[in-house]
């Protein structure tokens, strides 16, 4: 039993690791299966928006026969209640968990699973999350409509504050200067919570250990995506502020209270700040692989060595295939930052367009993937601002597999709609608008292309 238990949790990690699904991720340490961290990432048009939300996840030696253990942890240690589902102590309610009282057949199942439970979590968090309170379909009065309005918004301002903002602070070790000038240590690490205990492994007790609160898996993932939705934070604050200004309270819901609400003022204007001094340091971060990278290739690290080959099997292939339509060569000869080359492909909006894009290796390579910046300005939903790149490599591992993927993501005329992947609003509003925005879409794109070799 035991055995079939764990292949089955394996399987499943594996089949999520390998999925589309760039809203949800998992992770757990080689020696225990049984624990797993989970990540889910704010749906789009939601107040939860590219919110960063972790959960623990124990499996019981009886699995799948009974359903694992589920505690969100991103509760601000324990003092945020962001969902009337979602506690401020962890307990998440769901039918499915044993939890929360559901409808007969909505119970847990051996045919449900993990993605599954990840996903029912997910739709908690919905655009409108008053609604999973129990009573909710008689609150239709217009103070009630008034209620779930502040709801919206004080989710949203927490979600910046402390599943983003806080989660990145602590991880670059950025102080926090308060609006009266008090500077503070950077965001301390949510301490772990208190669980229900029941015994999972014959030979361990259900206790959070060292090692486990020091695993933090999701790290780079997370900064990733912070670069990819760095304009959509700010726009979220620009349109969030004109309805609520600095230093007013948030309300209170008459579900909250004892310790399990969500308190607090909005402070836009500081969340701004610190979302920039949060990217000025990512930037900064990037750079300094470079460096650290050029110290390893005079040291002949392997890592180094490996890029380096890679590099030269790479450029060989391009060389013998007349068609390719990218050149790849290494910025001062650094194996860890290479240059890529894109000729627009013609008889699409990039025809006659030549684009300089930079992909940056970390010195920890695959542990931390590479950060690509296309260089040229270059209107496109995939493509932020500042420049930023959304891509998703199917082979996170190989160099090949990234240069692909990021001219896949460039030339890629008919996109599929994913909100996930688009890290330009003003460009992805017009892609996916009325047919005369979509006109105004192609004509930028193709001004891209002609001032790219002008």
């Amino acid at each position: 039993m035991a055995n079939s238990s764990i292949l089955r949790i394996t399987r499943e990690l594996n089949d999520i690791r390998k999925g589309s699904d760039l809203s949800i991720a998992v992770a757990c340490r080689d020696i225990d299966v049984r624990h797993v961290k989970a990540l889910i990432v704010g749906p789009p048009d939601t107040p939860y928006e590219f919110g960063f939300f972790e959960f623990d996840v124990r499996f019981p030696k009886e699995y799948p026969t009974k359903a694992p253990h589920v505690n969100a942890t991103t509760t601000n240690g324990g003092r945020c209640r962001f969902n009337p589902n979602i506690y401020a102590q962890g307990k998440v309610c769901l039918s499915i968990l044993g939890t929360w009282r559901g409808e007969p057949g909505e119970e847990w199942s051996t045919a449900q699973g993990l993605e599954s439970i990840l996903i029912s979590i997910q739709s908690l968090m919905s655009s409108n999350p008053y609604e999973n309170e129990p009573g909710f379909e008689d609150a239709n009065s217009v103070d009630d409509k008034i209620l779930q309005k502040a709801y919206v918004a004080k989710i949203r301002h927490e979600t910046l504050r402390i599943s983003v903002i806080q989660r990145l602070e602590e991880w670059l070790k950025i102080p926090f200067i308060s609006t009266n000038g008090t500077t503070c240590e950077a965001a301390a690490p949510e301490q772990p919570q208190s669980y229900e205990v029941y015994e999972y492994d014959a030979e361990r007790d259900y206790r959070e250990s060292a090692e486990d609160y020091l695993f933090d898996p999701f790290k780079d993932l997370c900064k990733q995506r912070f670069l990819w939705y760095y304009d959509s934070y700010m726009l979220a604050i620009e349109k969030a502020s004109k309805l609520d200004k600095d230093g007013t309270k948030f309300t209170q819901m008459v579900f909250e209270g004892g310790g399990n609400s969500m308190d607090g003022k909005f402070h836009y204007t500081q969340l701004k700040r610190r979302l920039g001094v949060i990217r000025e340091r990512l930037d900064a971060e990037t750079k300094s692989w470079a460096e650290e990278g050029k110290t390893l290739a005079q040291k002949n690290s392997s890592l180094a060595v490996n890029l380096l080959g890679r590099f030269e099997q790479i450029v060989a292939a391009y060389k013998q295939n007349s068609s390719a339509m990218v050149e790849v060569e290494l910025v001062d000869g650094n194996p860890f930052v290479w240059q890529l080359t894109l000729f627009g492909k013609p008889m699409t909006n990039l025809d006659g367009g030549l684009f300089k894009v930079r992909m940056c290796i970390s010195p920890r390579y695959p542990d931390e993937q590479p950060r690509v910046t296309v260089e040229t300005p270059l209107f496109h939903q995939r493509v932020s601002k500042d420049g930023v790149l959304c891509y998703v490599p199917q082979q996170p591992d190989d160099a090949q597999s990234h240069i692909e993927a990021i001219v896949t993501a460039i030339e890629d005329e008919s996109p599929r709609y994913d909100p996930r992947t688009l890290v330009n609003p003003e460009a992805a509003q017009l892609l996916w608008g009325s047919a005369q925005d979509k006109k105004l879409y192609n004509r930028k794109m193709r001004r891209s292309a002609q001032d790219s070799v002008d």
